[in-house]
């Protein structure tokens, strides 16, 4: 059987969907799936820049005169991760509510929202704390279009091609990040948009008076999500298949691997994100000598390229291995973040604590690819094992029950792990507020990474585990 024609592809429901029918899949399959993920990923690039962009503005507040405390500043960066990782709960589930194409489409331009507001906020000093605050918040929207993204490209593919398909949506779609932190600095320094975007600021820097226009670092975004939105309108598809009430996908509320996946996730994405927040902050409040914003990009770049490179390599090896590993990696890194630090062994190294972070950058990206690629293997997998694989009618009925809880799961580990981008960041600004330096933060997080390589382990990675992935 096979789809409906091609108008069917332009803004309507696809009734019939089998990726892992090969005849099917070869013959249009792979060509609309493939339209959809290209889609989808420029639209959640633009998510990412706007749930990061406080990364990069926070640490210029002072400089234009704003009077906020290192800890405030901590807060508006971690905040945006608080309200995305929140939004995610209820996004996780819109696909099969919705539709893949409306969804996409509305989420991203709400996005205009957050991006309009700091644009015009940070040309007034006396924006109040709380006005700062509550647009960091809303910028939680662009945190919320990540478990919505995956859940839907999630139904596109066979479960072969599922690793790869997810980790070039979610790599390519978190290079936001690095892109944002790389692309504000350079924005600010000029008028691009003429009288449309208001006056510059002015500020002093190595006791010469210069102009910049911080607005940019937002408004530079806002046609490029406004054309987002219009291309996922018309260009993306809904899933017949993908179409599942509330309570068909809470039941993975009930699924034990749902939450020994959310903690996972929270340990290689909700690092990443929560390093990509804080990095620059840290930078700045460890090294005073160093500009943050002129290394900070660099991290998430790196994780987010080599995202699509954990998928595939999970595809190849095997997620849970992959997985395992590379959180022995990821706590070693930590130890030679703790290392380099000034208040460290060495006696502070900025280049030795910069480069334990790349590694620990790499595999977060790694780990991301990887998990996310054990998700729906794990979940198809446990539904097939449950039918007669002869029975092609029990054996359909179970691929489909097996990607709408896999899609589910998808988006609730990624709320669950979202909450990283606040808790790592803050946990730097407690503990340098309560010890001086922020040692205390990552031991925890090393204790943390020791867990998930015994979760990892026995669950999925051991001879004779439960549930090899």
């Amino acid at each position: 059987m096979s789809s409906r024609p091609l108008s069917a592809r332009r803004g309507r429901v696809i009734e019939i969907w089998t990726p892992e029918d090969k005849a099917f899949w070869e013959r249009e399959g792979e060509a609309v799936a493939k339209l959809n993920l290209w889609i989808s990923v420029p639209a959640l690039f633009l998510a990412f820049a706007i749930w990061q962009v406080w990364s990069v503005v926070a640490v210029s507040l002072p400089t234009l005169g704003f009077r906020y405390s290192t800890n405030q500043l901590f807060w508006l960066a971690a905040a945006p991760a608080l309200s995305g990782a929140t939004l995610r709960i209820f996004y996780s589930f819109m696909v099969p509510l919705v539709g893949g194409r409306r969804w996409t489409a509305i989420s991203t331009a709400s996005l205009l929202i957050p991006a309009v507001g700091i644009g015009i906020a940070v040309q007034d000093t006396s924006t109040s704390y709380p006005t700062m605050l509550s647009l960091a918040l809303l910028c939680g929207f662009g945190g919320g279009n990540f478990s919505s993204s995956m859940a839907n490209i999630s139904f596109f593919f066979p479960r072969e091609r599922k690793g790869s398909a997810l980790g070039v949506n979610a790599g390519l779609g978190n290079l936001g990040v690095s892109v944002v932190q790389f692309l504000s600095p350079l924005v600010v320094t000029a008028g691009i948009f003429g009288v449309f975007a208001g006056d510059p600021q002015s500020i002093v820097k190595d006791g010469h008076i210069s102009n910049v226009w911080t607005q940019n670092a937002a408004f530079i975004w806002v046609p490029w999500i406004a054309l987002a939105s219009v291309a996922a309108w018309f260009g993306m598809n809904d899933l017949a298949e993908a179409k599942a009430s509330f309570a068909e996908q809470a039941v993975i509320f009930r699924r034990k691997h749902n939450w020994l996946m959310c903690v996972l996730y929270l340990g290689t994405f909700g690092s990443f994100i929560g390093y990509a927040a804080g990095f620059p902050l840290l930078i700045k409040s460890q090294f005073p000598g160093v500009n943050p914003l002129a290394y900070a990009w660099l991290g998430p770049l790196v994780g987010a390229v080599v995202r699509p490179f954990g998928g595939w390599l999970a595809d190849k090896l095997g997620g849970a291995r992959v997985t395992l590993w590379n959180f022995v990696v990821m706590a070693c890194a930590v130890g030679g973040v703790l290392w380099f630090l000034p208040s460290g062994p060495s006696g502070g190294a900025f280049s030795g604590f910069f480069v334990s972070f790349l590694v620990l950058f790499l595999t977060t990206g790694i780990g991301n690819g990887s998990t996310f690629r054990m998700i729906p293997v794990i979940f198809l997998s446990s539904k097939l094992k449950e039918v007669d694989a002869n029975d092609r009618d029990a054996v359909q009925r179970a691929t489909k029950e097996g990607n709408t809880e896999a899609a589910a799961t998808l988006g609730f580990a990624a709320a669950i792990a979202a909450y990283g981008g606040f808790f790592i960041p803050k946990s730097y600004g407690s503990s340098i507020a309560l010890t001086g330096g922020p040692q205390s933060a990552l031991y925890t997080f090393i204790a943390f990474y020791l867990i998930c390589i015994a979760l990892t382990w026995w669950h999925y990675a051991r001879r004779n585990a439960p549930m090899p992935c």
